[in-house]
């Protein structure tokens, strides 16, 4: 399979790098990092990158990483609108499961959860995507909260204090009616 886009293909151009998500960190308080911080600074950048316009949008999308209270999220207007929708407390207490018998949140075991959650629920699109969301990056949102939550645990593993996907899972059903 060829690198190079087709003529009908769009290219995400990254205007982000490393030292920005640095940049915003240190805003944050974080003085120093450690090479593994640095290095997770990268990640982040790839993968946020594409998804924002502009530094607001990269910090607001990091801020979801480090920032986490399910009672806050819960007691949202977009929470309600998506804890009504069809089956969205299935897809909440499946996730957990997956969650809970799982190891850290990597892009295999969250495409593994996902392909359980099509299978075993037989639903897709926003009614999978949107609770899972929310649960896990706090904000039901578009596909740059998948990114979020692929940097969450590796943010824990690099050294820096956040709550695991494991952590909110519990936070988030431990607040939720």
């Amino acid at each position: 399979m060829s690198e190079i886009p087709g003529d009908n293909q769009a290219v995400a151009v990254n205007p982000f790098c490393a030292a920005d998500v640095v940049d915003v960190l240190r805003a944050r308080g974080l003085a120093e990092l450690s090479p593994q911080q640095e290095a997770w600074c990268e990640r982040a950048a790839f993968l946020l990158g594409p998804q924002v316009a502009d530094r607001a949008e990269l910090a607001d999308l990091l801020g979801l990483v480090f920032e986490y209270d399910a009672a806050r999220v819960l007691s949202e207007v977009e929470a309600h609108n998506v804890m009504t929708r069809y089956a969205a407390r299935d897809v909440i207490r499946m996730l957990a499961r997956l969650v809970l018998d799982g190891g850290v949140c990597t892009p295999e075991r969250f495409s593994e959860m996902v392909t359980a959650l099509k299978a075993e629920l037989d639903i897709n699109g926003r009614e999978l995507f949107q609770p899972l969301r929310l649960a896990l990056a706090g904000r039901a949102g578009e596909g740059d909260l998948d990114r979020v939550i692929l940097l969450i645990d590796a943010a824990a593993e690099a050294g820096f204090a956040v709550k695991r996907v494991r952590e909110r899972m519990v936070e988030f059903c431990s607040v939720m009616e």
